[in-house]
């Protein structure tokens, strides 16, 4: 069995989420990935909690099928092997702090000039140039920056996505993009700079509020869990106290959802509700009439009447829901993945391939394969043994 990445390597500079979550998605596809990590405390996301058997969430969800090295890159003897480990690689992924890997003479202009064939790929809050360029950015702030928050959360209050979300979207470009660059190379025998910026990774995704904002237009206003301009689609409560998300996309379900679910077909054509704008203009009269008669039934009776009439539905599930998701289940995504303190449950990435299967190795402890690594770049006891009495691995 052949994977897409198999005989890949990709040296990372990385902490946190973006890069991590990118080169773990090269590991997937069976690339080598070894992780440059701090001696002692490694990558400070190893630290962001202990809720999987002692060890960070974040971590053992980003880090899986890598080799971890310790390098202190200040001192000398490490950047010399860390260059000498380039010399060996097809990739560069690196979201150190801003300027950094240019001090270290490890910018891409710097690296070309010896490794034509390498691929560099920088992450960042904003980029290269501009006048953001050294400005700190974590999640968070890049979600406020790109407008995030102003369309998500309640009128009276905006809120952040519940996950790394302007991370995963970095992460996932500088995917796509090293990708990419690997199809070139093999065309033209040349490697390329990759320049990703969360700022614009999250203003992709965020094109739909950008554009119903039009030249001054006003922008979507934040509905909590509602759909911001269409209508219904979002959350209703039944008698039973359950919550019910549905979503109706086009006429023909109005006029379905109308007559099956709220055994009401005239009110498909009353003069308020006859279209999406007008039921949005309305929609708290609307609401009034579906919590009504969602009322008078339970969660699962709501639902059954809702699949009846083929119109989109879904529970609002929490975590221990997601855990044990019967489509999940079915579908046999989950895998065993070991860890330095036991196997935990790992979801398969996204997408079933015919031809392979994913990799799926375990996650490393800090500098588990620092020797090995050195030993492969012909350093022998004594180089190793100095490197170490040093502070450098």
């Amino acid at each position: 069995m052949t994977r897409p990445l198999d005989g890949i390597t990709v040296v990372s500079l990385e902490h946190a989420i973006a890069a991590p979550f990118c080169t773990r998605q090269l590991a997937d596809l069976g690339a080598r990935v070894i992780k440059v990590e701090r001696p002692g405390s490694g990558d400070f996301a190893r630290a962001y909690d202990t809720r999987v058997k002692g060890q960070a969430s974040h971590f053992v969800w980003t880090n899986r099928s890598k080799e971890s090295l310790t390098l202190d890159l200040k001192q000398p003897g490490a950047l010399a092997a860390l260059t000498q480990l380039l010399g060996t690689a097809d990739v560069l992924v690196q979201n150190l702090a801003p300027g950094a890997t240019v001090r270290m003479g490890l910018s891409y202009e710097a690296l070309r000039q010896q490794h034509p064939g390498l691929i560099v790929c920088d992450i960042s809050g904003y980029g290269a140039d501009g006048p953001y360029r050294d400005k700190k950015a974590y999640d968070l702030l890049i979600q406020s920056e790109a407008g995030f928050l102003s369309v998500t959360g309640t009128p009276e209050a905006p809120s952040k996505a519940g996950n790394s979300v302007a991370d995963i979207a970095a992460g996932m470009y500088a995917y796509s993009n090293i990708l990419s660059a690997l199809l070139l190379r093999g065309k033209t025998g040349q490697g390329s700079h990759i320049d990703v910026s969360m700022l614009e990774a999250l203003g992709e995704w965020m094109g739909y509020p950008m554009y119903y904002a039009f030249e001054g237009a006003a922008p979507p206003p934040r509905t909590a869990a509602a759909h911001a301009s269409i209508y219904p689609y979002g959350p209703f409560t039944a008698g039973d106290g359950g919550t019910v998300m549905l979503g109706l996309q086009n006429e023909r379900e109005w006029k379905v959802f109308c007559a099956v679910v709220l055994d009401d077909a005239a009110l498909a054509s009353d003069p308020r509700f006859d279209s999406n704008a007008r039921r949005n203009e309305h929609r708290e009269a609307l609401q009034a009439i579906i919590l009504a008669t969602f009322g008078q039934h339970t969660a699962e009776q709501v639902v059954a009447r809702l699949d009846q009439a083929q119109i989109a539905n879904a529970r609002m599930n929490d975590m221990a829901g997601l855990w044990a998701h019967p489509q999940l289940q079915a579908r046999q995504r989950w895998q065993t993945v070991s860890t330095p303190a036991g196997d935990i449950p790992a979801l398969l990435p996204p997408g079933r391939n015919n031809t392979f299967d994913y990799r799926m190795d375990p996650v490393p402890a800090v500098g588990q394969h620092t020797e090995a690594i050195l030993r492969e770049l012909g350093q022998g006891d004594e180089a190793i043994a100095a490197l170490r009495a040093a502070g450098a691995i």
